[in-house]
């Protein structure tokens, strides 16, 4: 039978990741190379041409590309989308600017909030007006409309937003805007609020459906180029994006929403986690990501990734809530708990160590990539404390130069700060651990979680090299680095099914809802998610879920319920009240029966069948695994930093690819593999599981004491 292919792409700021499942056998063919900033797609052609030197001739037999891409993140954080106008109703031009009129800090009278994706220059109101049920209140006139254009087309606009208040419960003045817009100007870029996001919240759904036409000029063209460059390389296959909600959907659909793929490749990673979790009943599992320029997390309870309908991006102050730019999708429930391989130390402002948010990236890159990068980074720390071996970074395809790291570090951190230089790399490598624990117990106590009761599962090029660090920290009761930790993303678009979220905002109060009507808004829907992923659906059968939010009256948020599929006229008002006192009881410890509550929004996620995914087993590469041979897989000795004794010590040096099933490893140890470096400290042990995933466990520090091989001289300063 001939070898068919499925191949997953996944850039982020400084590696662009690619892993090549081979349809048949399961084996897996890896590779890892360094983004292009100013075109990703460049990156992209040169990895899988890399990958065509030992595999020639396989991009025509690649059925599917799964990509997930910063593209979109990157475009709104530093401010390089289009050109874009807004329309919105007379009287709500500032809508952007005026936001929610919440200060994210209350103490801080120069708190700073961030500019508003369109300037107010290029706002422009229309006298029209549907009311808050649904009703026309004044019609859109054609001359106001051709009239604002002109105005429009003198700006040197190149994307247009339509928000007009109300609209989610009657887009009939969007509609005929838009049918307007498309006859007058049709080379304009154009996002409507009804088809972005027909929900309420005036500020959250303006400022969306703004983001959604500020990058989908930017979106439109690369995806165009991408697909023309694997078409050029011999792929005849489908393009499949990953979306923020933890499905992947068509290039179609990405182009007319890209604002649904701005944590594309970060989600990824959850999926795989939570796959991995539910391949092995944990029930808890902490999803710990960090790759070159940040460190993401999800804690996955009871097998799921939380969705939420509303994140944040730009943020003014990395870690305050409130002081970004509102996102109001369905995205997985990530949380940015701290900074990555290529985040940059520095001496702060009163003299103390700092790291990030600033990241060298793949341009210039850490001082060690030999760029012409001069600032210390994380990635600079771990290789003088001994975690990363020179000559095997990414197999050995690409050298580092310990003697610039040791420099950098030692002029701008040591020196202004009276130490030596290898107590300066053991600070940056102790704070980034110690910032990302803080932020990860406030994360797992806010979902309910205990710390001390999770599995954490490390991904990302630099995820395996902090993750026992940081789970010594918070307190984690053993870590699972999977295979292929460090292209984790692009092995996770496998386990993601094609899916699309669709929702709609329709206000009413449970006493007096039409149960029917709200079935009908339900299948009208499903019916439109189902066009959505037709043409990739190729007669499967198309599944349905559905959630309802719901709030007591006058309340500012709502909860979710999962209805699962069931004809929602099928249940009566006191089950779906018991559905929401259930619920909200068991988030918030009580319920108040007594309050009456409403129907807000209504949600529907289409998707197909989870497509054949497995992780093949080990086999030792001697043959039986009972007479497997530990020595054959030591690579040798690295005197490296250990966390306990501070200071340098003995680790022993395994290489990932000969370990066998059943295989233990005490530490201190560190395990290498092309993609990413393990680290593990004395007072812990590892194994090796049938499928080559390895669990890490602490042991008493009895043990641990007995285990140390006495201190050992520094490295030379």
């Amino acid at each position: 039978m001939e070898e068919t292919y499925r191949l997953g792409c996944d850039i982020g700021g400084t590696f662009t990741d690619f892993v090549l499942v081979n349809n048949r056998t399961g084996q897996f063919h890896t590779n890892k190379c360094l983004t292009t900033p100013s075109d990703p797609s460049d990156a992209v052609e040169q990895g899988i041409r890399q990958m065509a030197e030992t595999l020639p001739g396989f991009m025509d037999r690649v059925e599917e590309v799964i990509h997930g891409t910063t593209l979109v993140i990157n475009a709104i954080i530093e401010r390089k989308g289009a050109k874009t106008g807004l329309i919105t109703t007379k009287g709500f031009r500032d809508v952007l600017e005026l936001g929610r009129e919440i200060r994210y800090d209350a103490y801080d009278i120069f708190s700073e909030y961030p500019e508003p994706i369109v300037p107010r220059a290029l706002r422009m109101e229309i006298d029209e007006r549907i009311t808050a049920d649904a009703g026309v209140l004044k019609e859109v006139e054609e001359d106001q409309v051709i009239s604002v254009l002109e105005k429009f087309k003198k700006t040197g606009i190149e994307s247009l937003a339509v928000c007009f208040i109300n609209s989610y419960e009657n887009p009939v003045n969007e509609k005929k805007t838009k049918e307007i817009i498309e006859r007058e100007a049709p080379d304009l870029f154009l996002s409507t609020s009804f088809e972005v996001l027909p929900q309420i919240r005036e500020y959250e759904r303006s400022c969306t459906t703004a983001v959604n036409a500020y990058v989908k000029p930017i979106t439109y063209r690369y995806l165009k180029k991408l697909t023309s460059r694997l078409w050029s390389m011999g792929f005849s296959g489908k393009l499949f994006i990953m979306l923020s909600s933890g499905g992947i959907t068509s290039v179609d659909t990405a182009r007319e929403f890209p604002v649904r793929i701005i944590e594309s490749g970060p989600t990824a990673a959850v999926i795989a986690s939570q796959y991995y979790g539910n391949m092995f009943d944990i029930r808890d599992i902490f999803c710990f990501d960090m790759g070159g320029t940040t460190a993401k997390s999800c804690l996955i309870q009871k097998g799921h990734a939380g969705l939420v309908s509303t994140f944040e991006v730009g943020r003014v102050q990395r870690f305050k809530k409130g002081s970004g730019l509102p996102i109001q999708v369905p995205v997985v429930d990530l949380m940015e708990i701290g900074a990555g391989g290529g985040s940059i130390a520095k001496i702060n402002r009163l003299g103390l160590l700092g790291v990030g948010p600033e990241s060298a990236g793949a341009d210039p890159g850490p001082a060690c990539y030999i760029q012409g990068g001069v600032n210390p980074t994380v990635t600079d720390a771990d290789l003088v404390l001994g975690y990363l071996d020179p000559d095997f970074f990414l197999g050995g395809a690409m050298a580092l130069d310990i003697e610039l790291s040791k420099k950098s570090i030692r002029e701008k951190i040591a020196a202004p700060l009276g130490t030596t230089m290898v107590e300066a790399a053991f600070g940056i490598h102790d704070l980034i651990n110690e910032t990302m624990a803080a932020a990860a117990k406030t994360h797992i106590a806010e979902k309910g979680g205990n710390p001390n009761t999770i599995t954490m599962s490390a991904f990302g090029g630099a995820g395996p090299v902090h993750a026992y660090g940081l789970a010594r920290k918070i307190g984690a009761k053993a870590i699972l680095v999977p295979p292929l930790a460090g292209v984790g993303s692009a092995l996770g678009f496998f386990t993601a099914p094609v899916a699309f979220d669709l929702s709609r905002s329709h206000r009413m109060g449970l006493e007096k809802a039409d149960f029917k009507e709200v079935e009908s808004l339900f299948q009208e829907l499903e019916q439109e998610s189902a066009g959505i992923l037709e043409d990739v659906a190729r007669g499967r059968e198309i599944l349905f879920e559905r959630t309802l939010l719901m709030r007591f009256v006058g309340q500012g948020a709502e909860t979710d319920l999962s209805i699962e599929n069931f004809a929602f006229d099928s249940f009566s008002g006191e089950e779906i009240r018991a559905l929401f006192d259930t619920e909200y009881k068991r988030l918030y410890g009580r319920t108040y029966k007594d309050t009456p509550v409403e129907l807000v929004t209504f949600k529907v996620r289409a998707s197909l069948p989870r497509r054949p995914f497995s992780i093949p087993k080990l086999t030792c590469h001697m043959g039986d695994g009972e007479n497997c041979d530990m020595a054959s897989c030591i690579k040798g000795e690295r005197r490296a930093f250990s966390i306990i004794q501070k200071d340098y010590i003995p680790f022993t040096v395994y290489d990932r690819s000969k370990l066998f099933p059943n295989a233990r490893i005490p530490g201190p140890a560190i395990i290498e593999e092309r993609e990413s470096t393990i680290v593990m400290g004395e007072d812990a042990d590892a194994r090796v599981d049938e499928f080559g995933f390895i669990w890490i466990a602490f042991i008493n520090k009895n043990r641990a004491n007995g285990r140390a091989r006495g201190k050992n001289h520094e490295l030379p300063d």
